[in-house]
């Protein structure tokens, strides 16, 4: 079947805040250096209060995906829940600003549209503190089986393991997407949600996953080895194709029998790792979804990653599609 989508992601639909601040605003507001933690409606309320000027931005791994796949000329699909409010309408306008379905149903009534406050070291890392509001309300009912199934690539984000109602979708959309014979990818986020969710996520990879997308620190923690080529290797026992990031050191991929290392493209200056993974991921599906060579996904992934990384925000702020035209990837 001719897909209408070369992917189609779900995940939690939040709002980004990202502004710049010093390692003693980390520690005078108790936050872990690289670290994404979930707070509550008044935390994040609080934070928000105290960070410096910074740029409010739609966000979400997923979404940020989508944006990415959107930017190089692919054809992409989002689902993901706000509420009915101000910063759900911005969502709302974004998503299909850059040309991708999105068509769930506001919540009414609950809480508020969820929003990331990410802080900004000067070398670019990034510590993320998140509300995730109405993005938990995602249920079952929202996950359209026409989109489902009109995806090349089904892509699920990891964070959508830690509320139940959300993981029920996430089991939907897998379910259809295997029933259709679509590639089903995945995300594992971050390492907070690989060690609450461990035994769930390996269980999911190993009986549903074609993709997986991972880091460094995140591969080695789901296996609890500390040698990188161990836990690929690992991998490579329980998921047919992987791309796992490295930062500076480029990333590894593999389909099969068939590996390739890819370097990172240079950037002048890291400014915000926010959305690196997210980017990557973008390159790659798009990539995958044009029957493109694996070494030739993982560039546009590099390269897309690359680009995100050399400003502020989760999202291109030029057509990726001009950039990996520019380099002969497409």
């Amino acid at each position: 079947m001719t897909a209408a989508y070369d992917v189609a992601a779900i995940g939690n639909a939040i709002v980004d805040v990202i502004a710049p601040c010093s390692a003693q605003f980390l520690t005078e507001h108790t936050l872990e250096r690289g670290a994404m933690m979930l707070v509550d409606e008044a935390e994040s309320a609080a934070l928000y209060g105290a960070m410096a000027p910074g740029l409010e931005t739609s966000g979400g791994s997923a979404g940020n995906t989508v944006a990415g796949v959107a930017s190089l000329g692919g054809r992409a699909a989002y689902i993901g829940k706000v509420a009915d409010d101000q910063l759900g309408e911005v969502f709302t306008h974004d998503m299909r600003a850059i040309g991708a379905h999105f068509d769930v149903p506001p919540l009414v009534g609950g809480p508020a549209t969820a929003r990331s406050l990410i802080n900004v070291l000067p070398d670019g890392e990034r510590t993320m503190c998140t509300f995730l509001g109405a993005s938990v309300e995602l249920t079952a009912a929202d996950v359209d089986q026409e989109v489902v199934e009109g995806a090349a690539i089904v892509y699920l984000e990891g964070y959508l393991f830690d509320p139940s109602e959300a993981r029920k979708a996430f089991a939907k959309a897998a379910g259809l997407a295997r029933a259709s014979d679509r590639l089903i990818a995945i995300t594992l986020s971050d390492s907070f949600v690989v060690e609450r969710h461990r035994e769930a996520l390996m269980e999911f990879i190993e009986g549903q996953v074609d993709l997986v997308f991972a880091n460094a620190a995140e591969i080695t923690s789901l296996f609890r080895v500390d040698d990188f080529d161990q836990a690929v290797a690992l991998l490579r026992e329980r998921a047919p194709m992987a791309a796992v990031t490295r930062s500076e050191q480029g990333s590894v991929v593999y389909s099969g029998a068939q590996t390739a290392i890819v370097p990172a493209y240079p950037v002048q200056k890291v400014v915000d790792t926010t959305g690196a993974g997210d980017q990557y991921a973008a390159g790659f599906m798009f990539g995958l979804a044009r029957g493109l060579p694996l070494e030739v996904c993982g560039r546009l992934g590099s390269l897309a990653a690359s680009e995100v990384i050399s400003h502020y925000g989760p999202r291109p702020q030029v057509w990726l599609k001009d950039l990996a035209a520019a380099e002969g990837l497409i």
